[in-house]
């Protein structure tokens, strides 16, 4: 009887322990974003962003292949410094805003490498869903503002075949590559 009032006991302590393990963050829309890059023409490369960033990560320490990532990007936020360039790629030849306004990430697996983290999971963009691979640095450190709650950072790099995604399928790669260039900056705060 003993024995079992210790192991109950142990159990009781360590189930806070275990919570402990692993934290929620959600970004901060305002310090969020999707930068891209596309050549064009062969000769040079876009640049430009998505805002609207709603991000969700459940990070464990301990284990961070118990670790999740879903998000959504606001698609129709594109912005590329040229107004008329936006109107385009918010049209039905590259991402057709008006029926598919956003963009979703869900992860399948998380794993450390090295100093990084590689996060695989899905990405729905312009109806399609594929795998994609992010590699992650982060969190990167910690503060807390003025009102006591607790922020983070996440910087993630991937490439996707934009024709996979059916954007832009009739403009050839000599026009406008095919690959894009992902950089993801993410603040989080703690829940």
């Amino acid at each position: 009887m003993k024995r079992l009032a210790v192991l109950t006991g142990i159990l009781a302590l360590a189930a806070p322990l275990a919570l402990a393990q692993a934290s929620t963050w959600v970004s901060d829309p305002n310090h969020s974003e999707v930068d891209f890059s596309i050549a064009h023409m062969s000769v040079s490369k876009v640049h430009g962003r998505f805002g609207n960033v709603k991000a969700t990560i459940v990070y464990n320490q301990t284990d961070v292949t118990k670790s999740t990532v879903t998000a959504t990007i606001g698609i129709g936020t594109v912005d590329t410094g040229v107004e008329s360039r936006d109107q385009d790629l918010k049209s039905t030849d590259f991402f057709n805003v008006d029926a598919m306004p956003t963009a979703t990430f869900s992860s399948t697996s998380v794993e450390k490498n090295g100093s990084h983290l590689t996060v695989t999971g899905n990405l729905t963009l312009h109806g399609v869903t594929k795998p994609v691979v992010l590699d992650v640095a982060g969190p990167n450190g910690s503060m807390t503002d003025p009102v006591g709650h607790v922020h983070t950072g996440f910087s993630a790099t991937t490439t996707i075949d934009r024709t996979a995604f059916g954007i832009g399928t009739r403009f050839p790669a000599t026009l406008l590559g095919d690959m894009v260039a992902l950089d993801i900056e993410l603040e989080a705060i703690k829940q």
